[in-house]
């Protein structure tokens, strides 16, 4: 029945280590070699697939009522899903990835229910265009018995900074701006909370 994957219970005793890059959030190259989107998911396919990863088993509403059951193998995409979330999370700002995310359910509903052509699709596709624009990046990771588990990301334009990342006595962040931010987000708790 399983035509990409093994079964993660007979997947290799050692795990297999993939770097993906990605440019303008598009999948370039695996372990440093370019490829042709088509080369490159065939290429993560075969890594993954003999490590279990990928098998999903699933109960979903169709397009038109009914419930019904799919058993899929996705070895290579949720590999890329992995590695694509890692650099993400190094250069799309909070607001940006949280906007990303609430979209992708609406885009993924409009593609599984045939509106490739739609302009809502086309509209949601230039806000995800635009927000790739800097995802830019490898992610290292992890391939073991089913699991995809990320164990490095960087990129050039990460928006992460060890210098403001700290919550220690600095020059950078001052722990007294918070006391505002506090008050001002408690605000609707405060005013709220007599209301029974």
């Amino acid at each position: 029945m399983y035509t990409l994957s093994v079964a993660p219970e007979i997947a290799p005793d050692d795990p297999t280590y993939v770097e993906v890059e990605f440019f303008e959030g598009d999948p370039i190259a695996v372990n440093g070699r370019s490829m042709t989107p088509a080369k490159l998911l065939e290429n993560l396919n075969k890594l993954a697939g003999i490590n279990g990863i990928g098998r999903v088993d699933i109960v979903e509403n169709r397009f038109v009522g009914m419930k019904s059951r799919g058993i899929y193998e996705t070895p290579g995409g949720t590999v890329l899903l992995h590695a694509r979330r890692a650099v993400e999370s190094l250069t799309l700002d909070r607001e940006s990835s949280h906007l990303k995310d609430e979209l992708m359910p609406k885009y993924a509903k409009l593609i599984y229910n045939g509106f490739w052509f739609s302009p809502e699709r086309k509209m949601i596709q230039s806000a995800i265009d635009e927000s790739q624009k800097y995802v830019n990046g490898t992610a290292r990771l992890k391939l073991f018995k089913g699991n995809v588990i990320t164990v490095g990301r960087k990129s050039e334009n990460s928006l992460y900074s060890p210098a403001h990342a700290t919550f220690e006595a600095d020059t950078v962040y001052d722990q007294l701006d918070a006391e505002g931010f506090i008050k001002l987000n408690a605000l609707r708790l405060r005013v709220g909370k007599n209301r029974g």
